[in-house]
């Protein structure tokens, strides 16, 4: 597949990475040469300075001939621009970046399509379902579901008072058992477990169930005692902030503090009808906090644009008694300190960004993909597609690379755990872990026509 992406940003040099392990012909555009130098080394793409809406750069970039183009630079205009022109010259598809929600309207996508760009990406709205999914359950790390939470994955941080810890895990996890562990973070090891191995106090582990058994696995965990989130407090008003409190629940109390005065206007009008209110000072403010109920709060989302402050401020909260506690780290280097002080669910909405575009790019039916960027690993739910060798074996048999378990599957509207004796079948939703070198190997399994 021959890829053209504008920008190298985070989104555009993360894109580049995935691209170059996947091993495709990819060119990376940007008007300033000295963003190429946040590209990995070992990144094998090619790189081209000039402007994205330039017709001679892009015709320059390949674009005539390419699958895919992507616009990804800070400015929505420069993208949906390079997308328009990028299929005037010929590329099959275009994906460009935008900051306008008003565009992703349904009724907007044969506008948008007949403009040239197949589709729109709104980084802000999809780190916002991560963190309104997050706070439906106040005693997870990461939360994702499938088909309407017919298959539920949940990852989860043990304590000592965690009931399943130091036990061979085929003993807690056979075929009868109503949940599967299908990866486990420990320090800084990522395990793909095998039945010998055991959970062990402070582990992050990634749990498969089913929706009916949600309140077993809390049990288990020894996480009975975090209550419900009912009350949230999000520091930082800005987009990310926005489309969360619209997404939040009905029966949440949510409180947004803002520094910016004339932005506390602005989200007023925004959060009307929302069950929102908005208040002017500092999140940093411990006696703010105090007189906003933070002791009274199930969970805190920082959301400012700085990784400290965000990281920070999450500390402090746990400090005050929040159990749930969520923050943004844009800058990729600062992730895994977060993950070691513990602060609770990290979102980066420019990697979320980057592996929802980067599912459109596989010739397999994948969807749902999501980055667990602590681990270097994803989780995706691929649909097994007719003829696909997924299907031809039961699951011991298939001989999945090392590093990719099935952890589970939805089959006519029905979630299932997997096991070794379980049989695949075309149309079926699949949940699957993998490290991220393995995608392309995991795709080959899901393809009709693929070759053994």
């Amino acid at each position: 597949m021959k890829i053209v992406i504008a920008g190298a940003g985070a989104v555009g040099t993360h894109l580049s990475g995935l691209m170059s392990k996947d091993h495709q012909d990819c060119t990376l555009i940007d008007e300033d040469e000295a963003r190429f130098d946040n590209l990995d080394s070992e990144c094998d793409i090619m790189t081209l300075q000039g402007s994205p809406t330039s017709i001679k750069t892009q015709k320059e970039a390949g674009v005539h001939d390419a699958d895919l183009f992507i616009g990804v630079t800070p400015e929505e205009s420069v993208n949906i621009n390079a997308c328009i022109i990028a299929h005037s010259l010929g590329a099959r598809k275009t994906v460009a970046r935008i900051d306008n929600y008003e565009y992703l309207a349904p009724h907007l996508e044969t506008f948008f399509k007949k403009m040239g760009l197949n589709s729109l990406i709104y980084p802000e709205a999809l780190a916002a379902v991560d963190i309104a999914n997050g706070l439906k359950l106040s005693w997870v790390r990461h939360h994702w579901n499938v088909h309407d939470s017919n298959l539920v994955m949940l990852g989860i941080k043990l304590h000592e008072n965690c009931e399943i810890l130091n036990k061979p895990l085929r003993i807690l996890c056979g075929p009868d058992d109503p949940y599967h562990i299908v990866a486990i973070k420990r320090g800084t090891e990522a395990v793909i477990p095998s039945g010998n191995d055991e959970l062990h106090d402070r582990d992050l582990a990634f749990f498969m169930t089913t929706k009916e058994y949600l309140p077993y696995i809390r049990k288990i965990v020894g996480k009975e005692h975090y209550e419900d989130v009912r009350n949230v407090i999000i520091m930082g008003g800005g987009k990310t902030a926005v489309r969360t409190a619209l997404l939040a629940s009905e029966n949440m109390n949510v409180k947004i503090i803002e520094k910016s005065e004339k932005r506390c206007e602005q989200l007023n009008q925004l959060l009307d009808t929302s069950n929102t209110m908005v208040i002017h000072g500092d999140g940093r403010d411990i006696s703010l906090l105090e007189e906003e109920g933070i002791r009274n709060t199930q969970a805190f989302v920082a959301l400012t644009g700085n990784a400290e402050t965000n990281i920070l401020a999450c500390l402090t909260a746990k400090r005050l008694g929040v159990h749930k506690t969520i923050a943004t780290v844009e800058n990729l280097d600062y992730v895994s300190m977060a993950e070691e002080l513990d602060i609770g669910t990290i979102i980066n909405k420019k990697t979320i960004a980057a592996n929802h575009i980067h599912q459109m790019m596989l010739d397999a039916d994948v969807s749902n993909m999501r980055s667990l960027m602590m681990m270097e690993s994803d989780v995706a739910e691929f649909t097994a597609a007719k003829g696909s060798p997924v299907t031809q074996k039961p699951v011991k048999s298939l001989g999945l690379p090392f590093g990719v378990t099935i952890g589970g599957l939805v089959r006519q509207g029905v979630g299932m755990l997997v096991n070794g004796n379980s049989q695949i079948e075309e149309g079926d939703s699949v949940m699957v872990f993998f490290h991220e070198h393995n995608l392309k190997k995991v795709e080959k399994y899901f393809k009709s026509g693929s070759i053994w």
